[in-house]
């Protein structure tokens, strides 16, 4: 069955093996005075659109941004986007998977997990002021390679994730503590490499050394749903991206989803969406 294409991170020759996982660009410069257009795809790395100026159009995971000015996106590996940037945006593009982060750097993996939580921050123009000179200092140090570059580089990456996690907290508490941070973060993870293969939550829970318990205290307290209800929105929103993105029929996409009963794939989709497959797709394409 034919996929949702997937774009990997761009390799960067006479750059240092730390940069295989990390690439920034200008995108005045990617765009060369031409709109750019992108299908919809996908990445198996974390991709930051940060937008000075200009303005574009934005899907992620089929919710639509009218992009403008001070904007910031931070879209997830294996989220499904497309992007359109007319010829006079100005900003950066970074490419970043979690592999630049040493085994021992938990914490700044973290910073950008969290931070990638939100797929879009419209920053007021004194936040984005603040926040540009971070990612002007990150591409000249990409492209000039002075001594202890990277360090320099992941540095001001953590005051970048920082100051987004700060806008994500700015309207309501933080109800978080950092091991169930952690443990939520490396459950959302498992969704999106497991979901075709385990839904159940026994299966994510014993997957974490956690109870079913446990990991419902979780999900509960950080995000007000259950493991189970993640599951199932993870389901759902794989299988719209492939109702969507696709001509496949329901029956083969039922397949992919790891649904021999098609039947019973078109009752679980229509129970949490009010549509069926079939319907969904010719209402929302």
């Amino acid at each position: 069955m034919e996929k949702i294409p997937v774009r990997r991170i761009d390799a960067t020759s006479g750059k240092s093996d730390s940069f295989q996982h990390f690439s920034i660009r200008s995108i005045s410069d990617l765009l060369s005075g031409k709109d750019m257009v992108q299908p919809l795809h996908r990445h198996d790395f974390f991709h930051i659109l940060v937008l000075e100026k200009g303005k574009s159009l934005h899907s992620i995971d089929f919710k639509k941004y009218e992009v403008k000015d001070n904007s910031v996106f931070l879209i997830r590996p294996g989220q499904a986007h497309s992007l359109e940037l007319k010829a006079d945006c100005s900003g950066y593009m970074i490419q970043l998977n979690t592999d630049f982060y040493s085994s021992d750097d938990k914490n700044n993996s973290s910073f950008l997990r969290k931070a990638a939580y939100q797929n879009h921050y419209a920053l007021e123009e004194n936040k984005f002021k603040k926040v540009l000179p971070v990612l002007v200092s990150i591409f000249e140090e990409y492209k000039n390679q002075q001594e202890n570059y990277t360090e320099i580089i992941k540095a001001n990456l953590n005051i970048l994730f920082v100051e987004l996690i700060r806008e994500q907290n700015k309207n309501h508490q933080d109800k978080t503590n950092s091991y169930a941070q952690e443990r939520l973060e490396e459950f959302l993870e498992l969704l999106e490499t497991h979901i075709l293969t385990h839904k159940q939550a026994s299966s994510y829970a014993e997957m974490l050394h956690l109870t079913s318990y446990q990991l419902n205290a979780i999900t509960k307290t950080l995000v007000n749903k259950t493991a189970s209800e993640l599951i199932t929105e993870a389901i759902l929103l794989e299988s719209k991206r492939y109702l969507l993105a696709t001509t496949h029929q329901v029956n083969q996409i039922a397949g992919y989803m790891g649904y021999d009963d098609v039947s019973y794939f078109i009752r679980f989709f229509k129970k949490h969406t009010g549509f069926s497959p079939e319907t969904f797709r010719q209402n929302f394409r």
